[in-house]
């Protein structure tokens, strides 16, 4: 039997015309060798299945072959030349490469199953390098159209964001797993975490008793830190971010941290570390405010924490798409193991729900930060503001309710924990007159006196609970508290 091809595709290698026109990378012989085994033998199907697709064929009629063969074997029935003529008796898409003459030639030119899974890599191979073509064609266009309301850096932002999906398509779907391969990347999950001495799964939080209750920042987890101004939010992430790249540096259970600082700059966070390291305050290193003894001990420090994992971008008003761009950017240039963000609602959403209702933005992006945590497998913390709420209540300490602007904050987290400190509100209620009165809110504001409390509200993973911590705030500076055990014991 004499084959009938499609006259468009009588070339199956990538070469180039006389022209100064250039075929796309396809392969025919590929595509008919594997249509040609998928209908000899329909159990082959399973070999490519899972990562080959109709639209990845270069000729359409061998994809609507494949997409029938699909079809069919996905309700259990035969695909053979003898179904799929009948499949294709309700239309002429065959009628121009022969009919059903056309499958009885793939099948009867079936060179063997064996290599079936080689040609789909080989057909999905060519796919992605004509998507490849069409990126850069794509590229170039929109650099030549000139729009106002378009940026030059939106493009190269929009062409990463094409080149990335396309380097990573067919990676974040997984398809189903057997509970055996679940189990075994659980176990060695907590095998890890038993050989170290903080029993920390993922990225370390850099607090003892933080540690212990969370087990460490997990990977694909959304955490919510969240708090009303002045409790120390940012100081807290800056601080655990610090600890992370800290112990990565220290080859403990760290990792490079991405800090997406949308209210402070770099300069005044990278201070703010500085000051903290140092032992001087910040606004008096700001200020050059030190003695000439202190300015050899920030060189020091400095020349310390040079090689600190730590990448700071302070782009105001940061779309979460771009932040996306950026995190997916240096996970390939970095090892990185976790993003920080302050804070959640100062960054903006896709644009289109911004206009109809802030709630809808705010599900939009804590929706993609989880699902950029997840894709990533690396643990976000992201700052948020409490609501007033707070303030109409005699108890100040926050709850989930508190959450500013939108439920989903709380659906979407996989950890919400809240910084609060009783000392900020009690030293707003100095009495006057009475002295008794005075030495009763001088003794409450001594046994508050640089206690903060990390209250941990929600917790997929484990208990909630909450943690008190140290809080210098000259240095803006958490640390553990003293264990009393081991405070000496007081005579008087």
């Amino acid at each position: 039997m004499t084959a009938v091809l499609s006259p468009q595709f009588d070339v199956s290698t990538i070469e180039a015309t006389t022209s100064l026109e250039r075929i796309p990378p396809h392969s025919i012989e590929a595509e008919q060798a594997l249509l040609g085994a998928l209908l000899h033998n329909n159990l082959a199907f399973e070999k490519v299945s899972d990562f080959l697709r109709s639209e990845h064929f270069s000729d359409p009629t061998h994809g609507r072959i494949y997409e029938a063969i699909t079809n069919l074997v996905s309700r259990n029935h035969i695909a053979d030349p003898i179904t799929l003529k009948e499949y294709f008796d309700r239309d002429d898409s065959l009628s121009e490469v022969g009919g059903g003459q056309y499958l009885a030639h793939l099948a009867g030119s079936m060179v063997s199953i064996i290599n079936t899974e080689d040609y789909g890599r080989k057909i999905y191979d060519f796919y992605l390098r004509r998507q490849l073509i069409d990126v850069g064609e794509g590229m170039v266009n929109e650099a030549h159209t000139y729009d106002l309301e378009v940026k030059a850096t939106d493009q190269i932002e929009f062409a990463e964001k094409k080149l990335f999906d396309l380097a990573t398509v067919g990676q974040q779907d997984r398809g189903l797993q057997t509970f055996s391969l679940a189990l075994k990347t659980a176990l060695t999950m907590a095998e890890v975490a038993f050989k170290r001495d903080s029993h920390v799964v993922g990225v370390t939080t850099g607090f003892k008793r933080l540690d212990e209750c969370l087990g460490g920042f997990h990977p694909s987890d959304l955490v919510i830190l969240a708090g009303r101004p002045s409790m120390g939010k940012t100081a807290l992430a800056t601080n655990l971010a610090f600890n992370a790249a800290k112990a990565s540096l220290e080859k403990k259970e760290g990792g490079a941290v991405a800090f997406f600082s949308l209210e402070m700059s770099a300069d005044q966070l990278a201070n703010r570390i500085l000051g903290q390291e140092s032992g001087l305050s910040s606004d008096l290193i700001r200020r050059g405010d030190i003695g000439k003894s202190d300015f050899p001990r920030l060189v020091e420090v400095s020349n310390c924490l040079n090689s600190l994992p730590l990448f700071i971008d302070d782009t105001p008003a940061l779309s979460v798409a771009s932040l996306r761009t950026r995190a997916r950017r240096l996970m390939r240039q970095e090892s990185l193991g976790m993003i920080v963000i302050d804070y959640l609602q100062l960054l903006s959403g896709s644009g289109r729900k911004s206009a109809e209702n802030r709630v809808l933005e705010l599900s939009e992006i804590t929706r993609n930060l989880k699902a950029l945590a997840k894709e990533l497998q690396v643990p976000i913390l992201a700052c948020s503001q409490l609501s007033r709420a707070v303030e109409q209540r005699d108890d100040k300490r926050p709850q989930l309710s508190d959450l500013r602007e939108s439920g989903s904050i709380e659906q979407d987290a996989d950890v919400v924990m809240f910084i609060y400190r009783e000392e900020y509100y009690l030293g707003r209620k100095k009495p006057t007159g009475s002295e008794d009165k005075m030495a009763e809110w001088e003794r409450s504001m001594q046994s508050v006196a640089n206690l903060a409390d990390v209250i941990v509200a929600k917790q997929r993973h484990g208990p909630i609970n909450t943690l008190p911590l140290h809080f210098e705030g000259r240095l803006t500076k958490f640390s553990d508290l003293a264990d009393p055990a081991y405070l000496p014991v007081s005579h008087g």
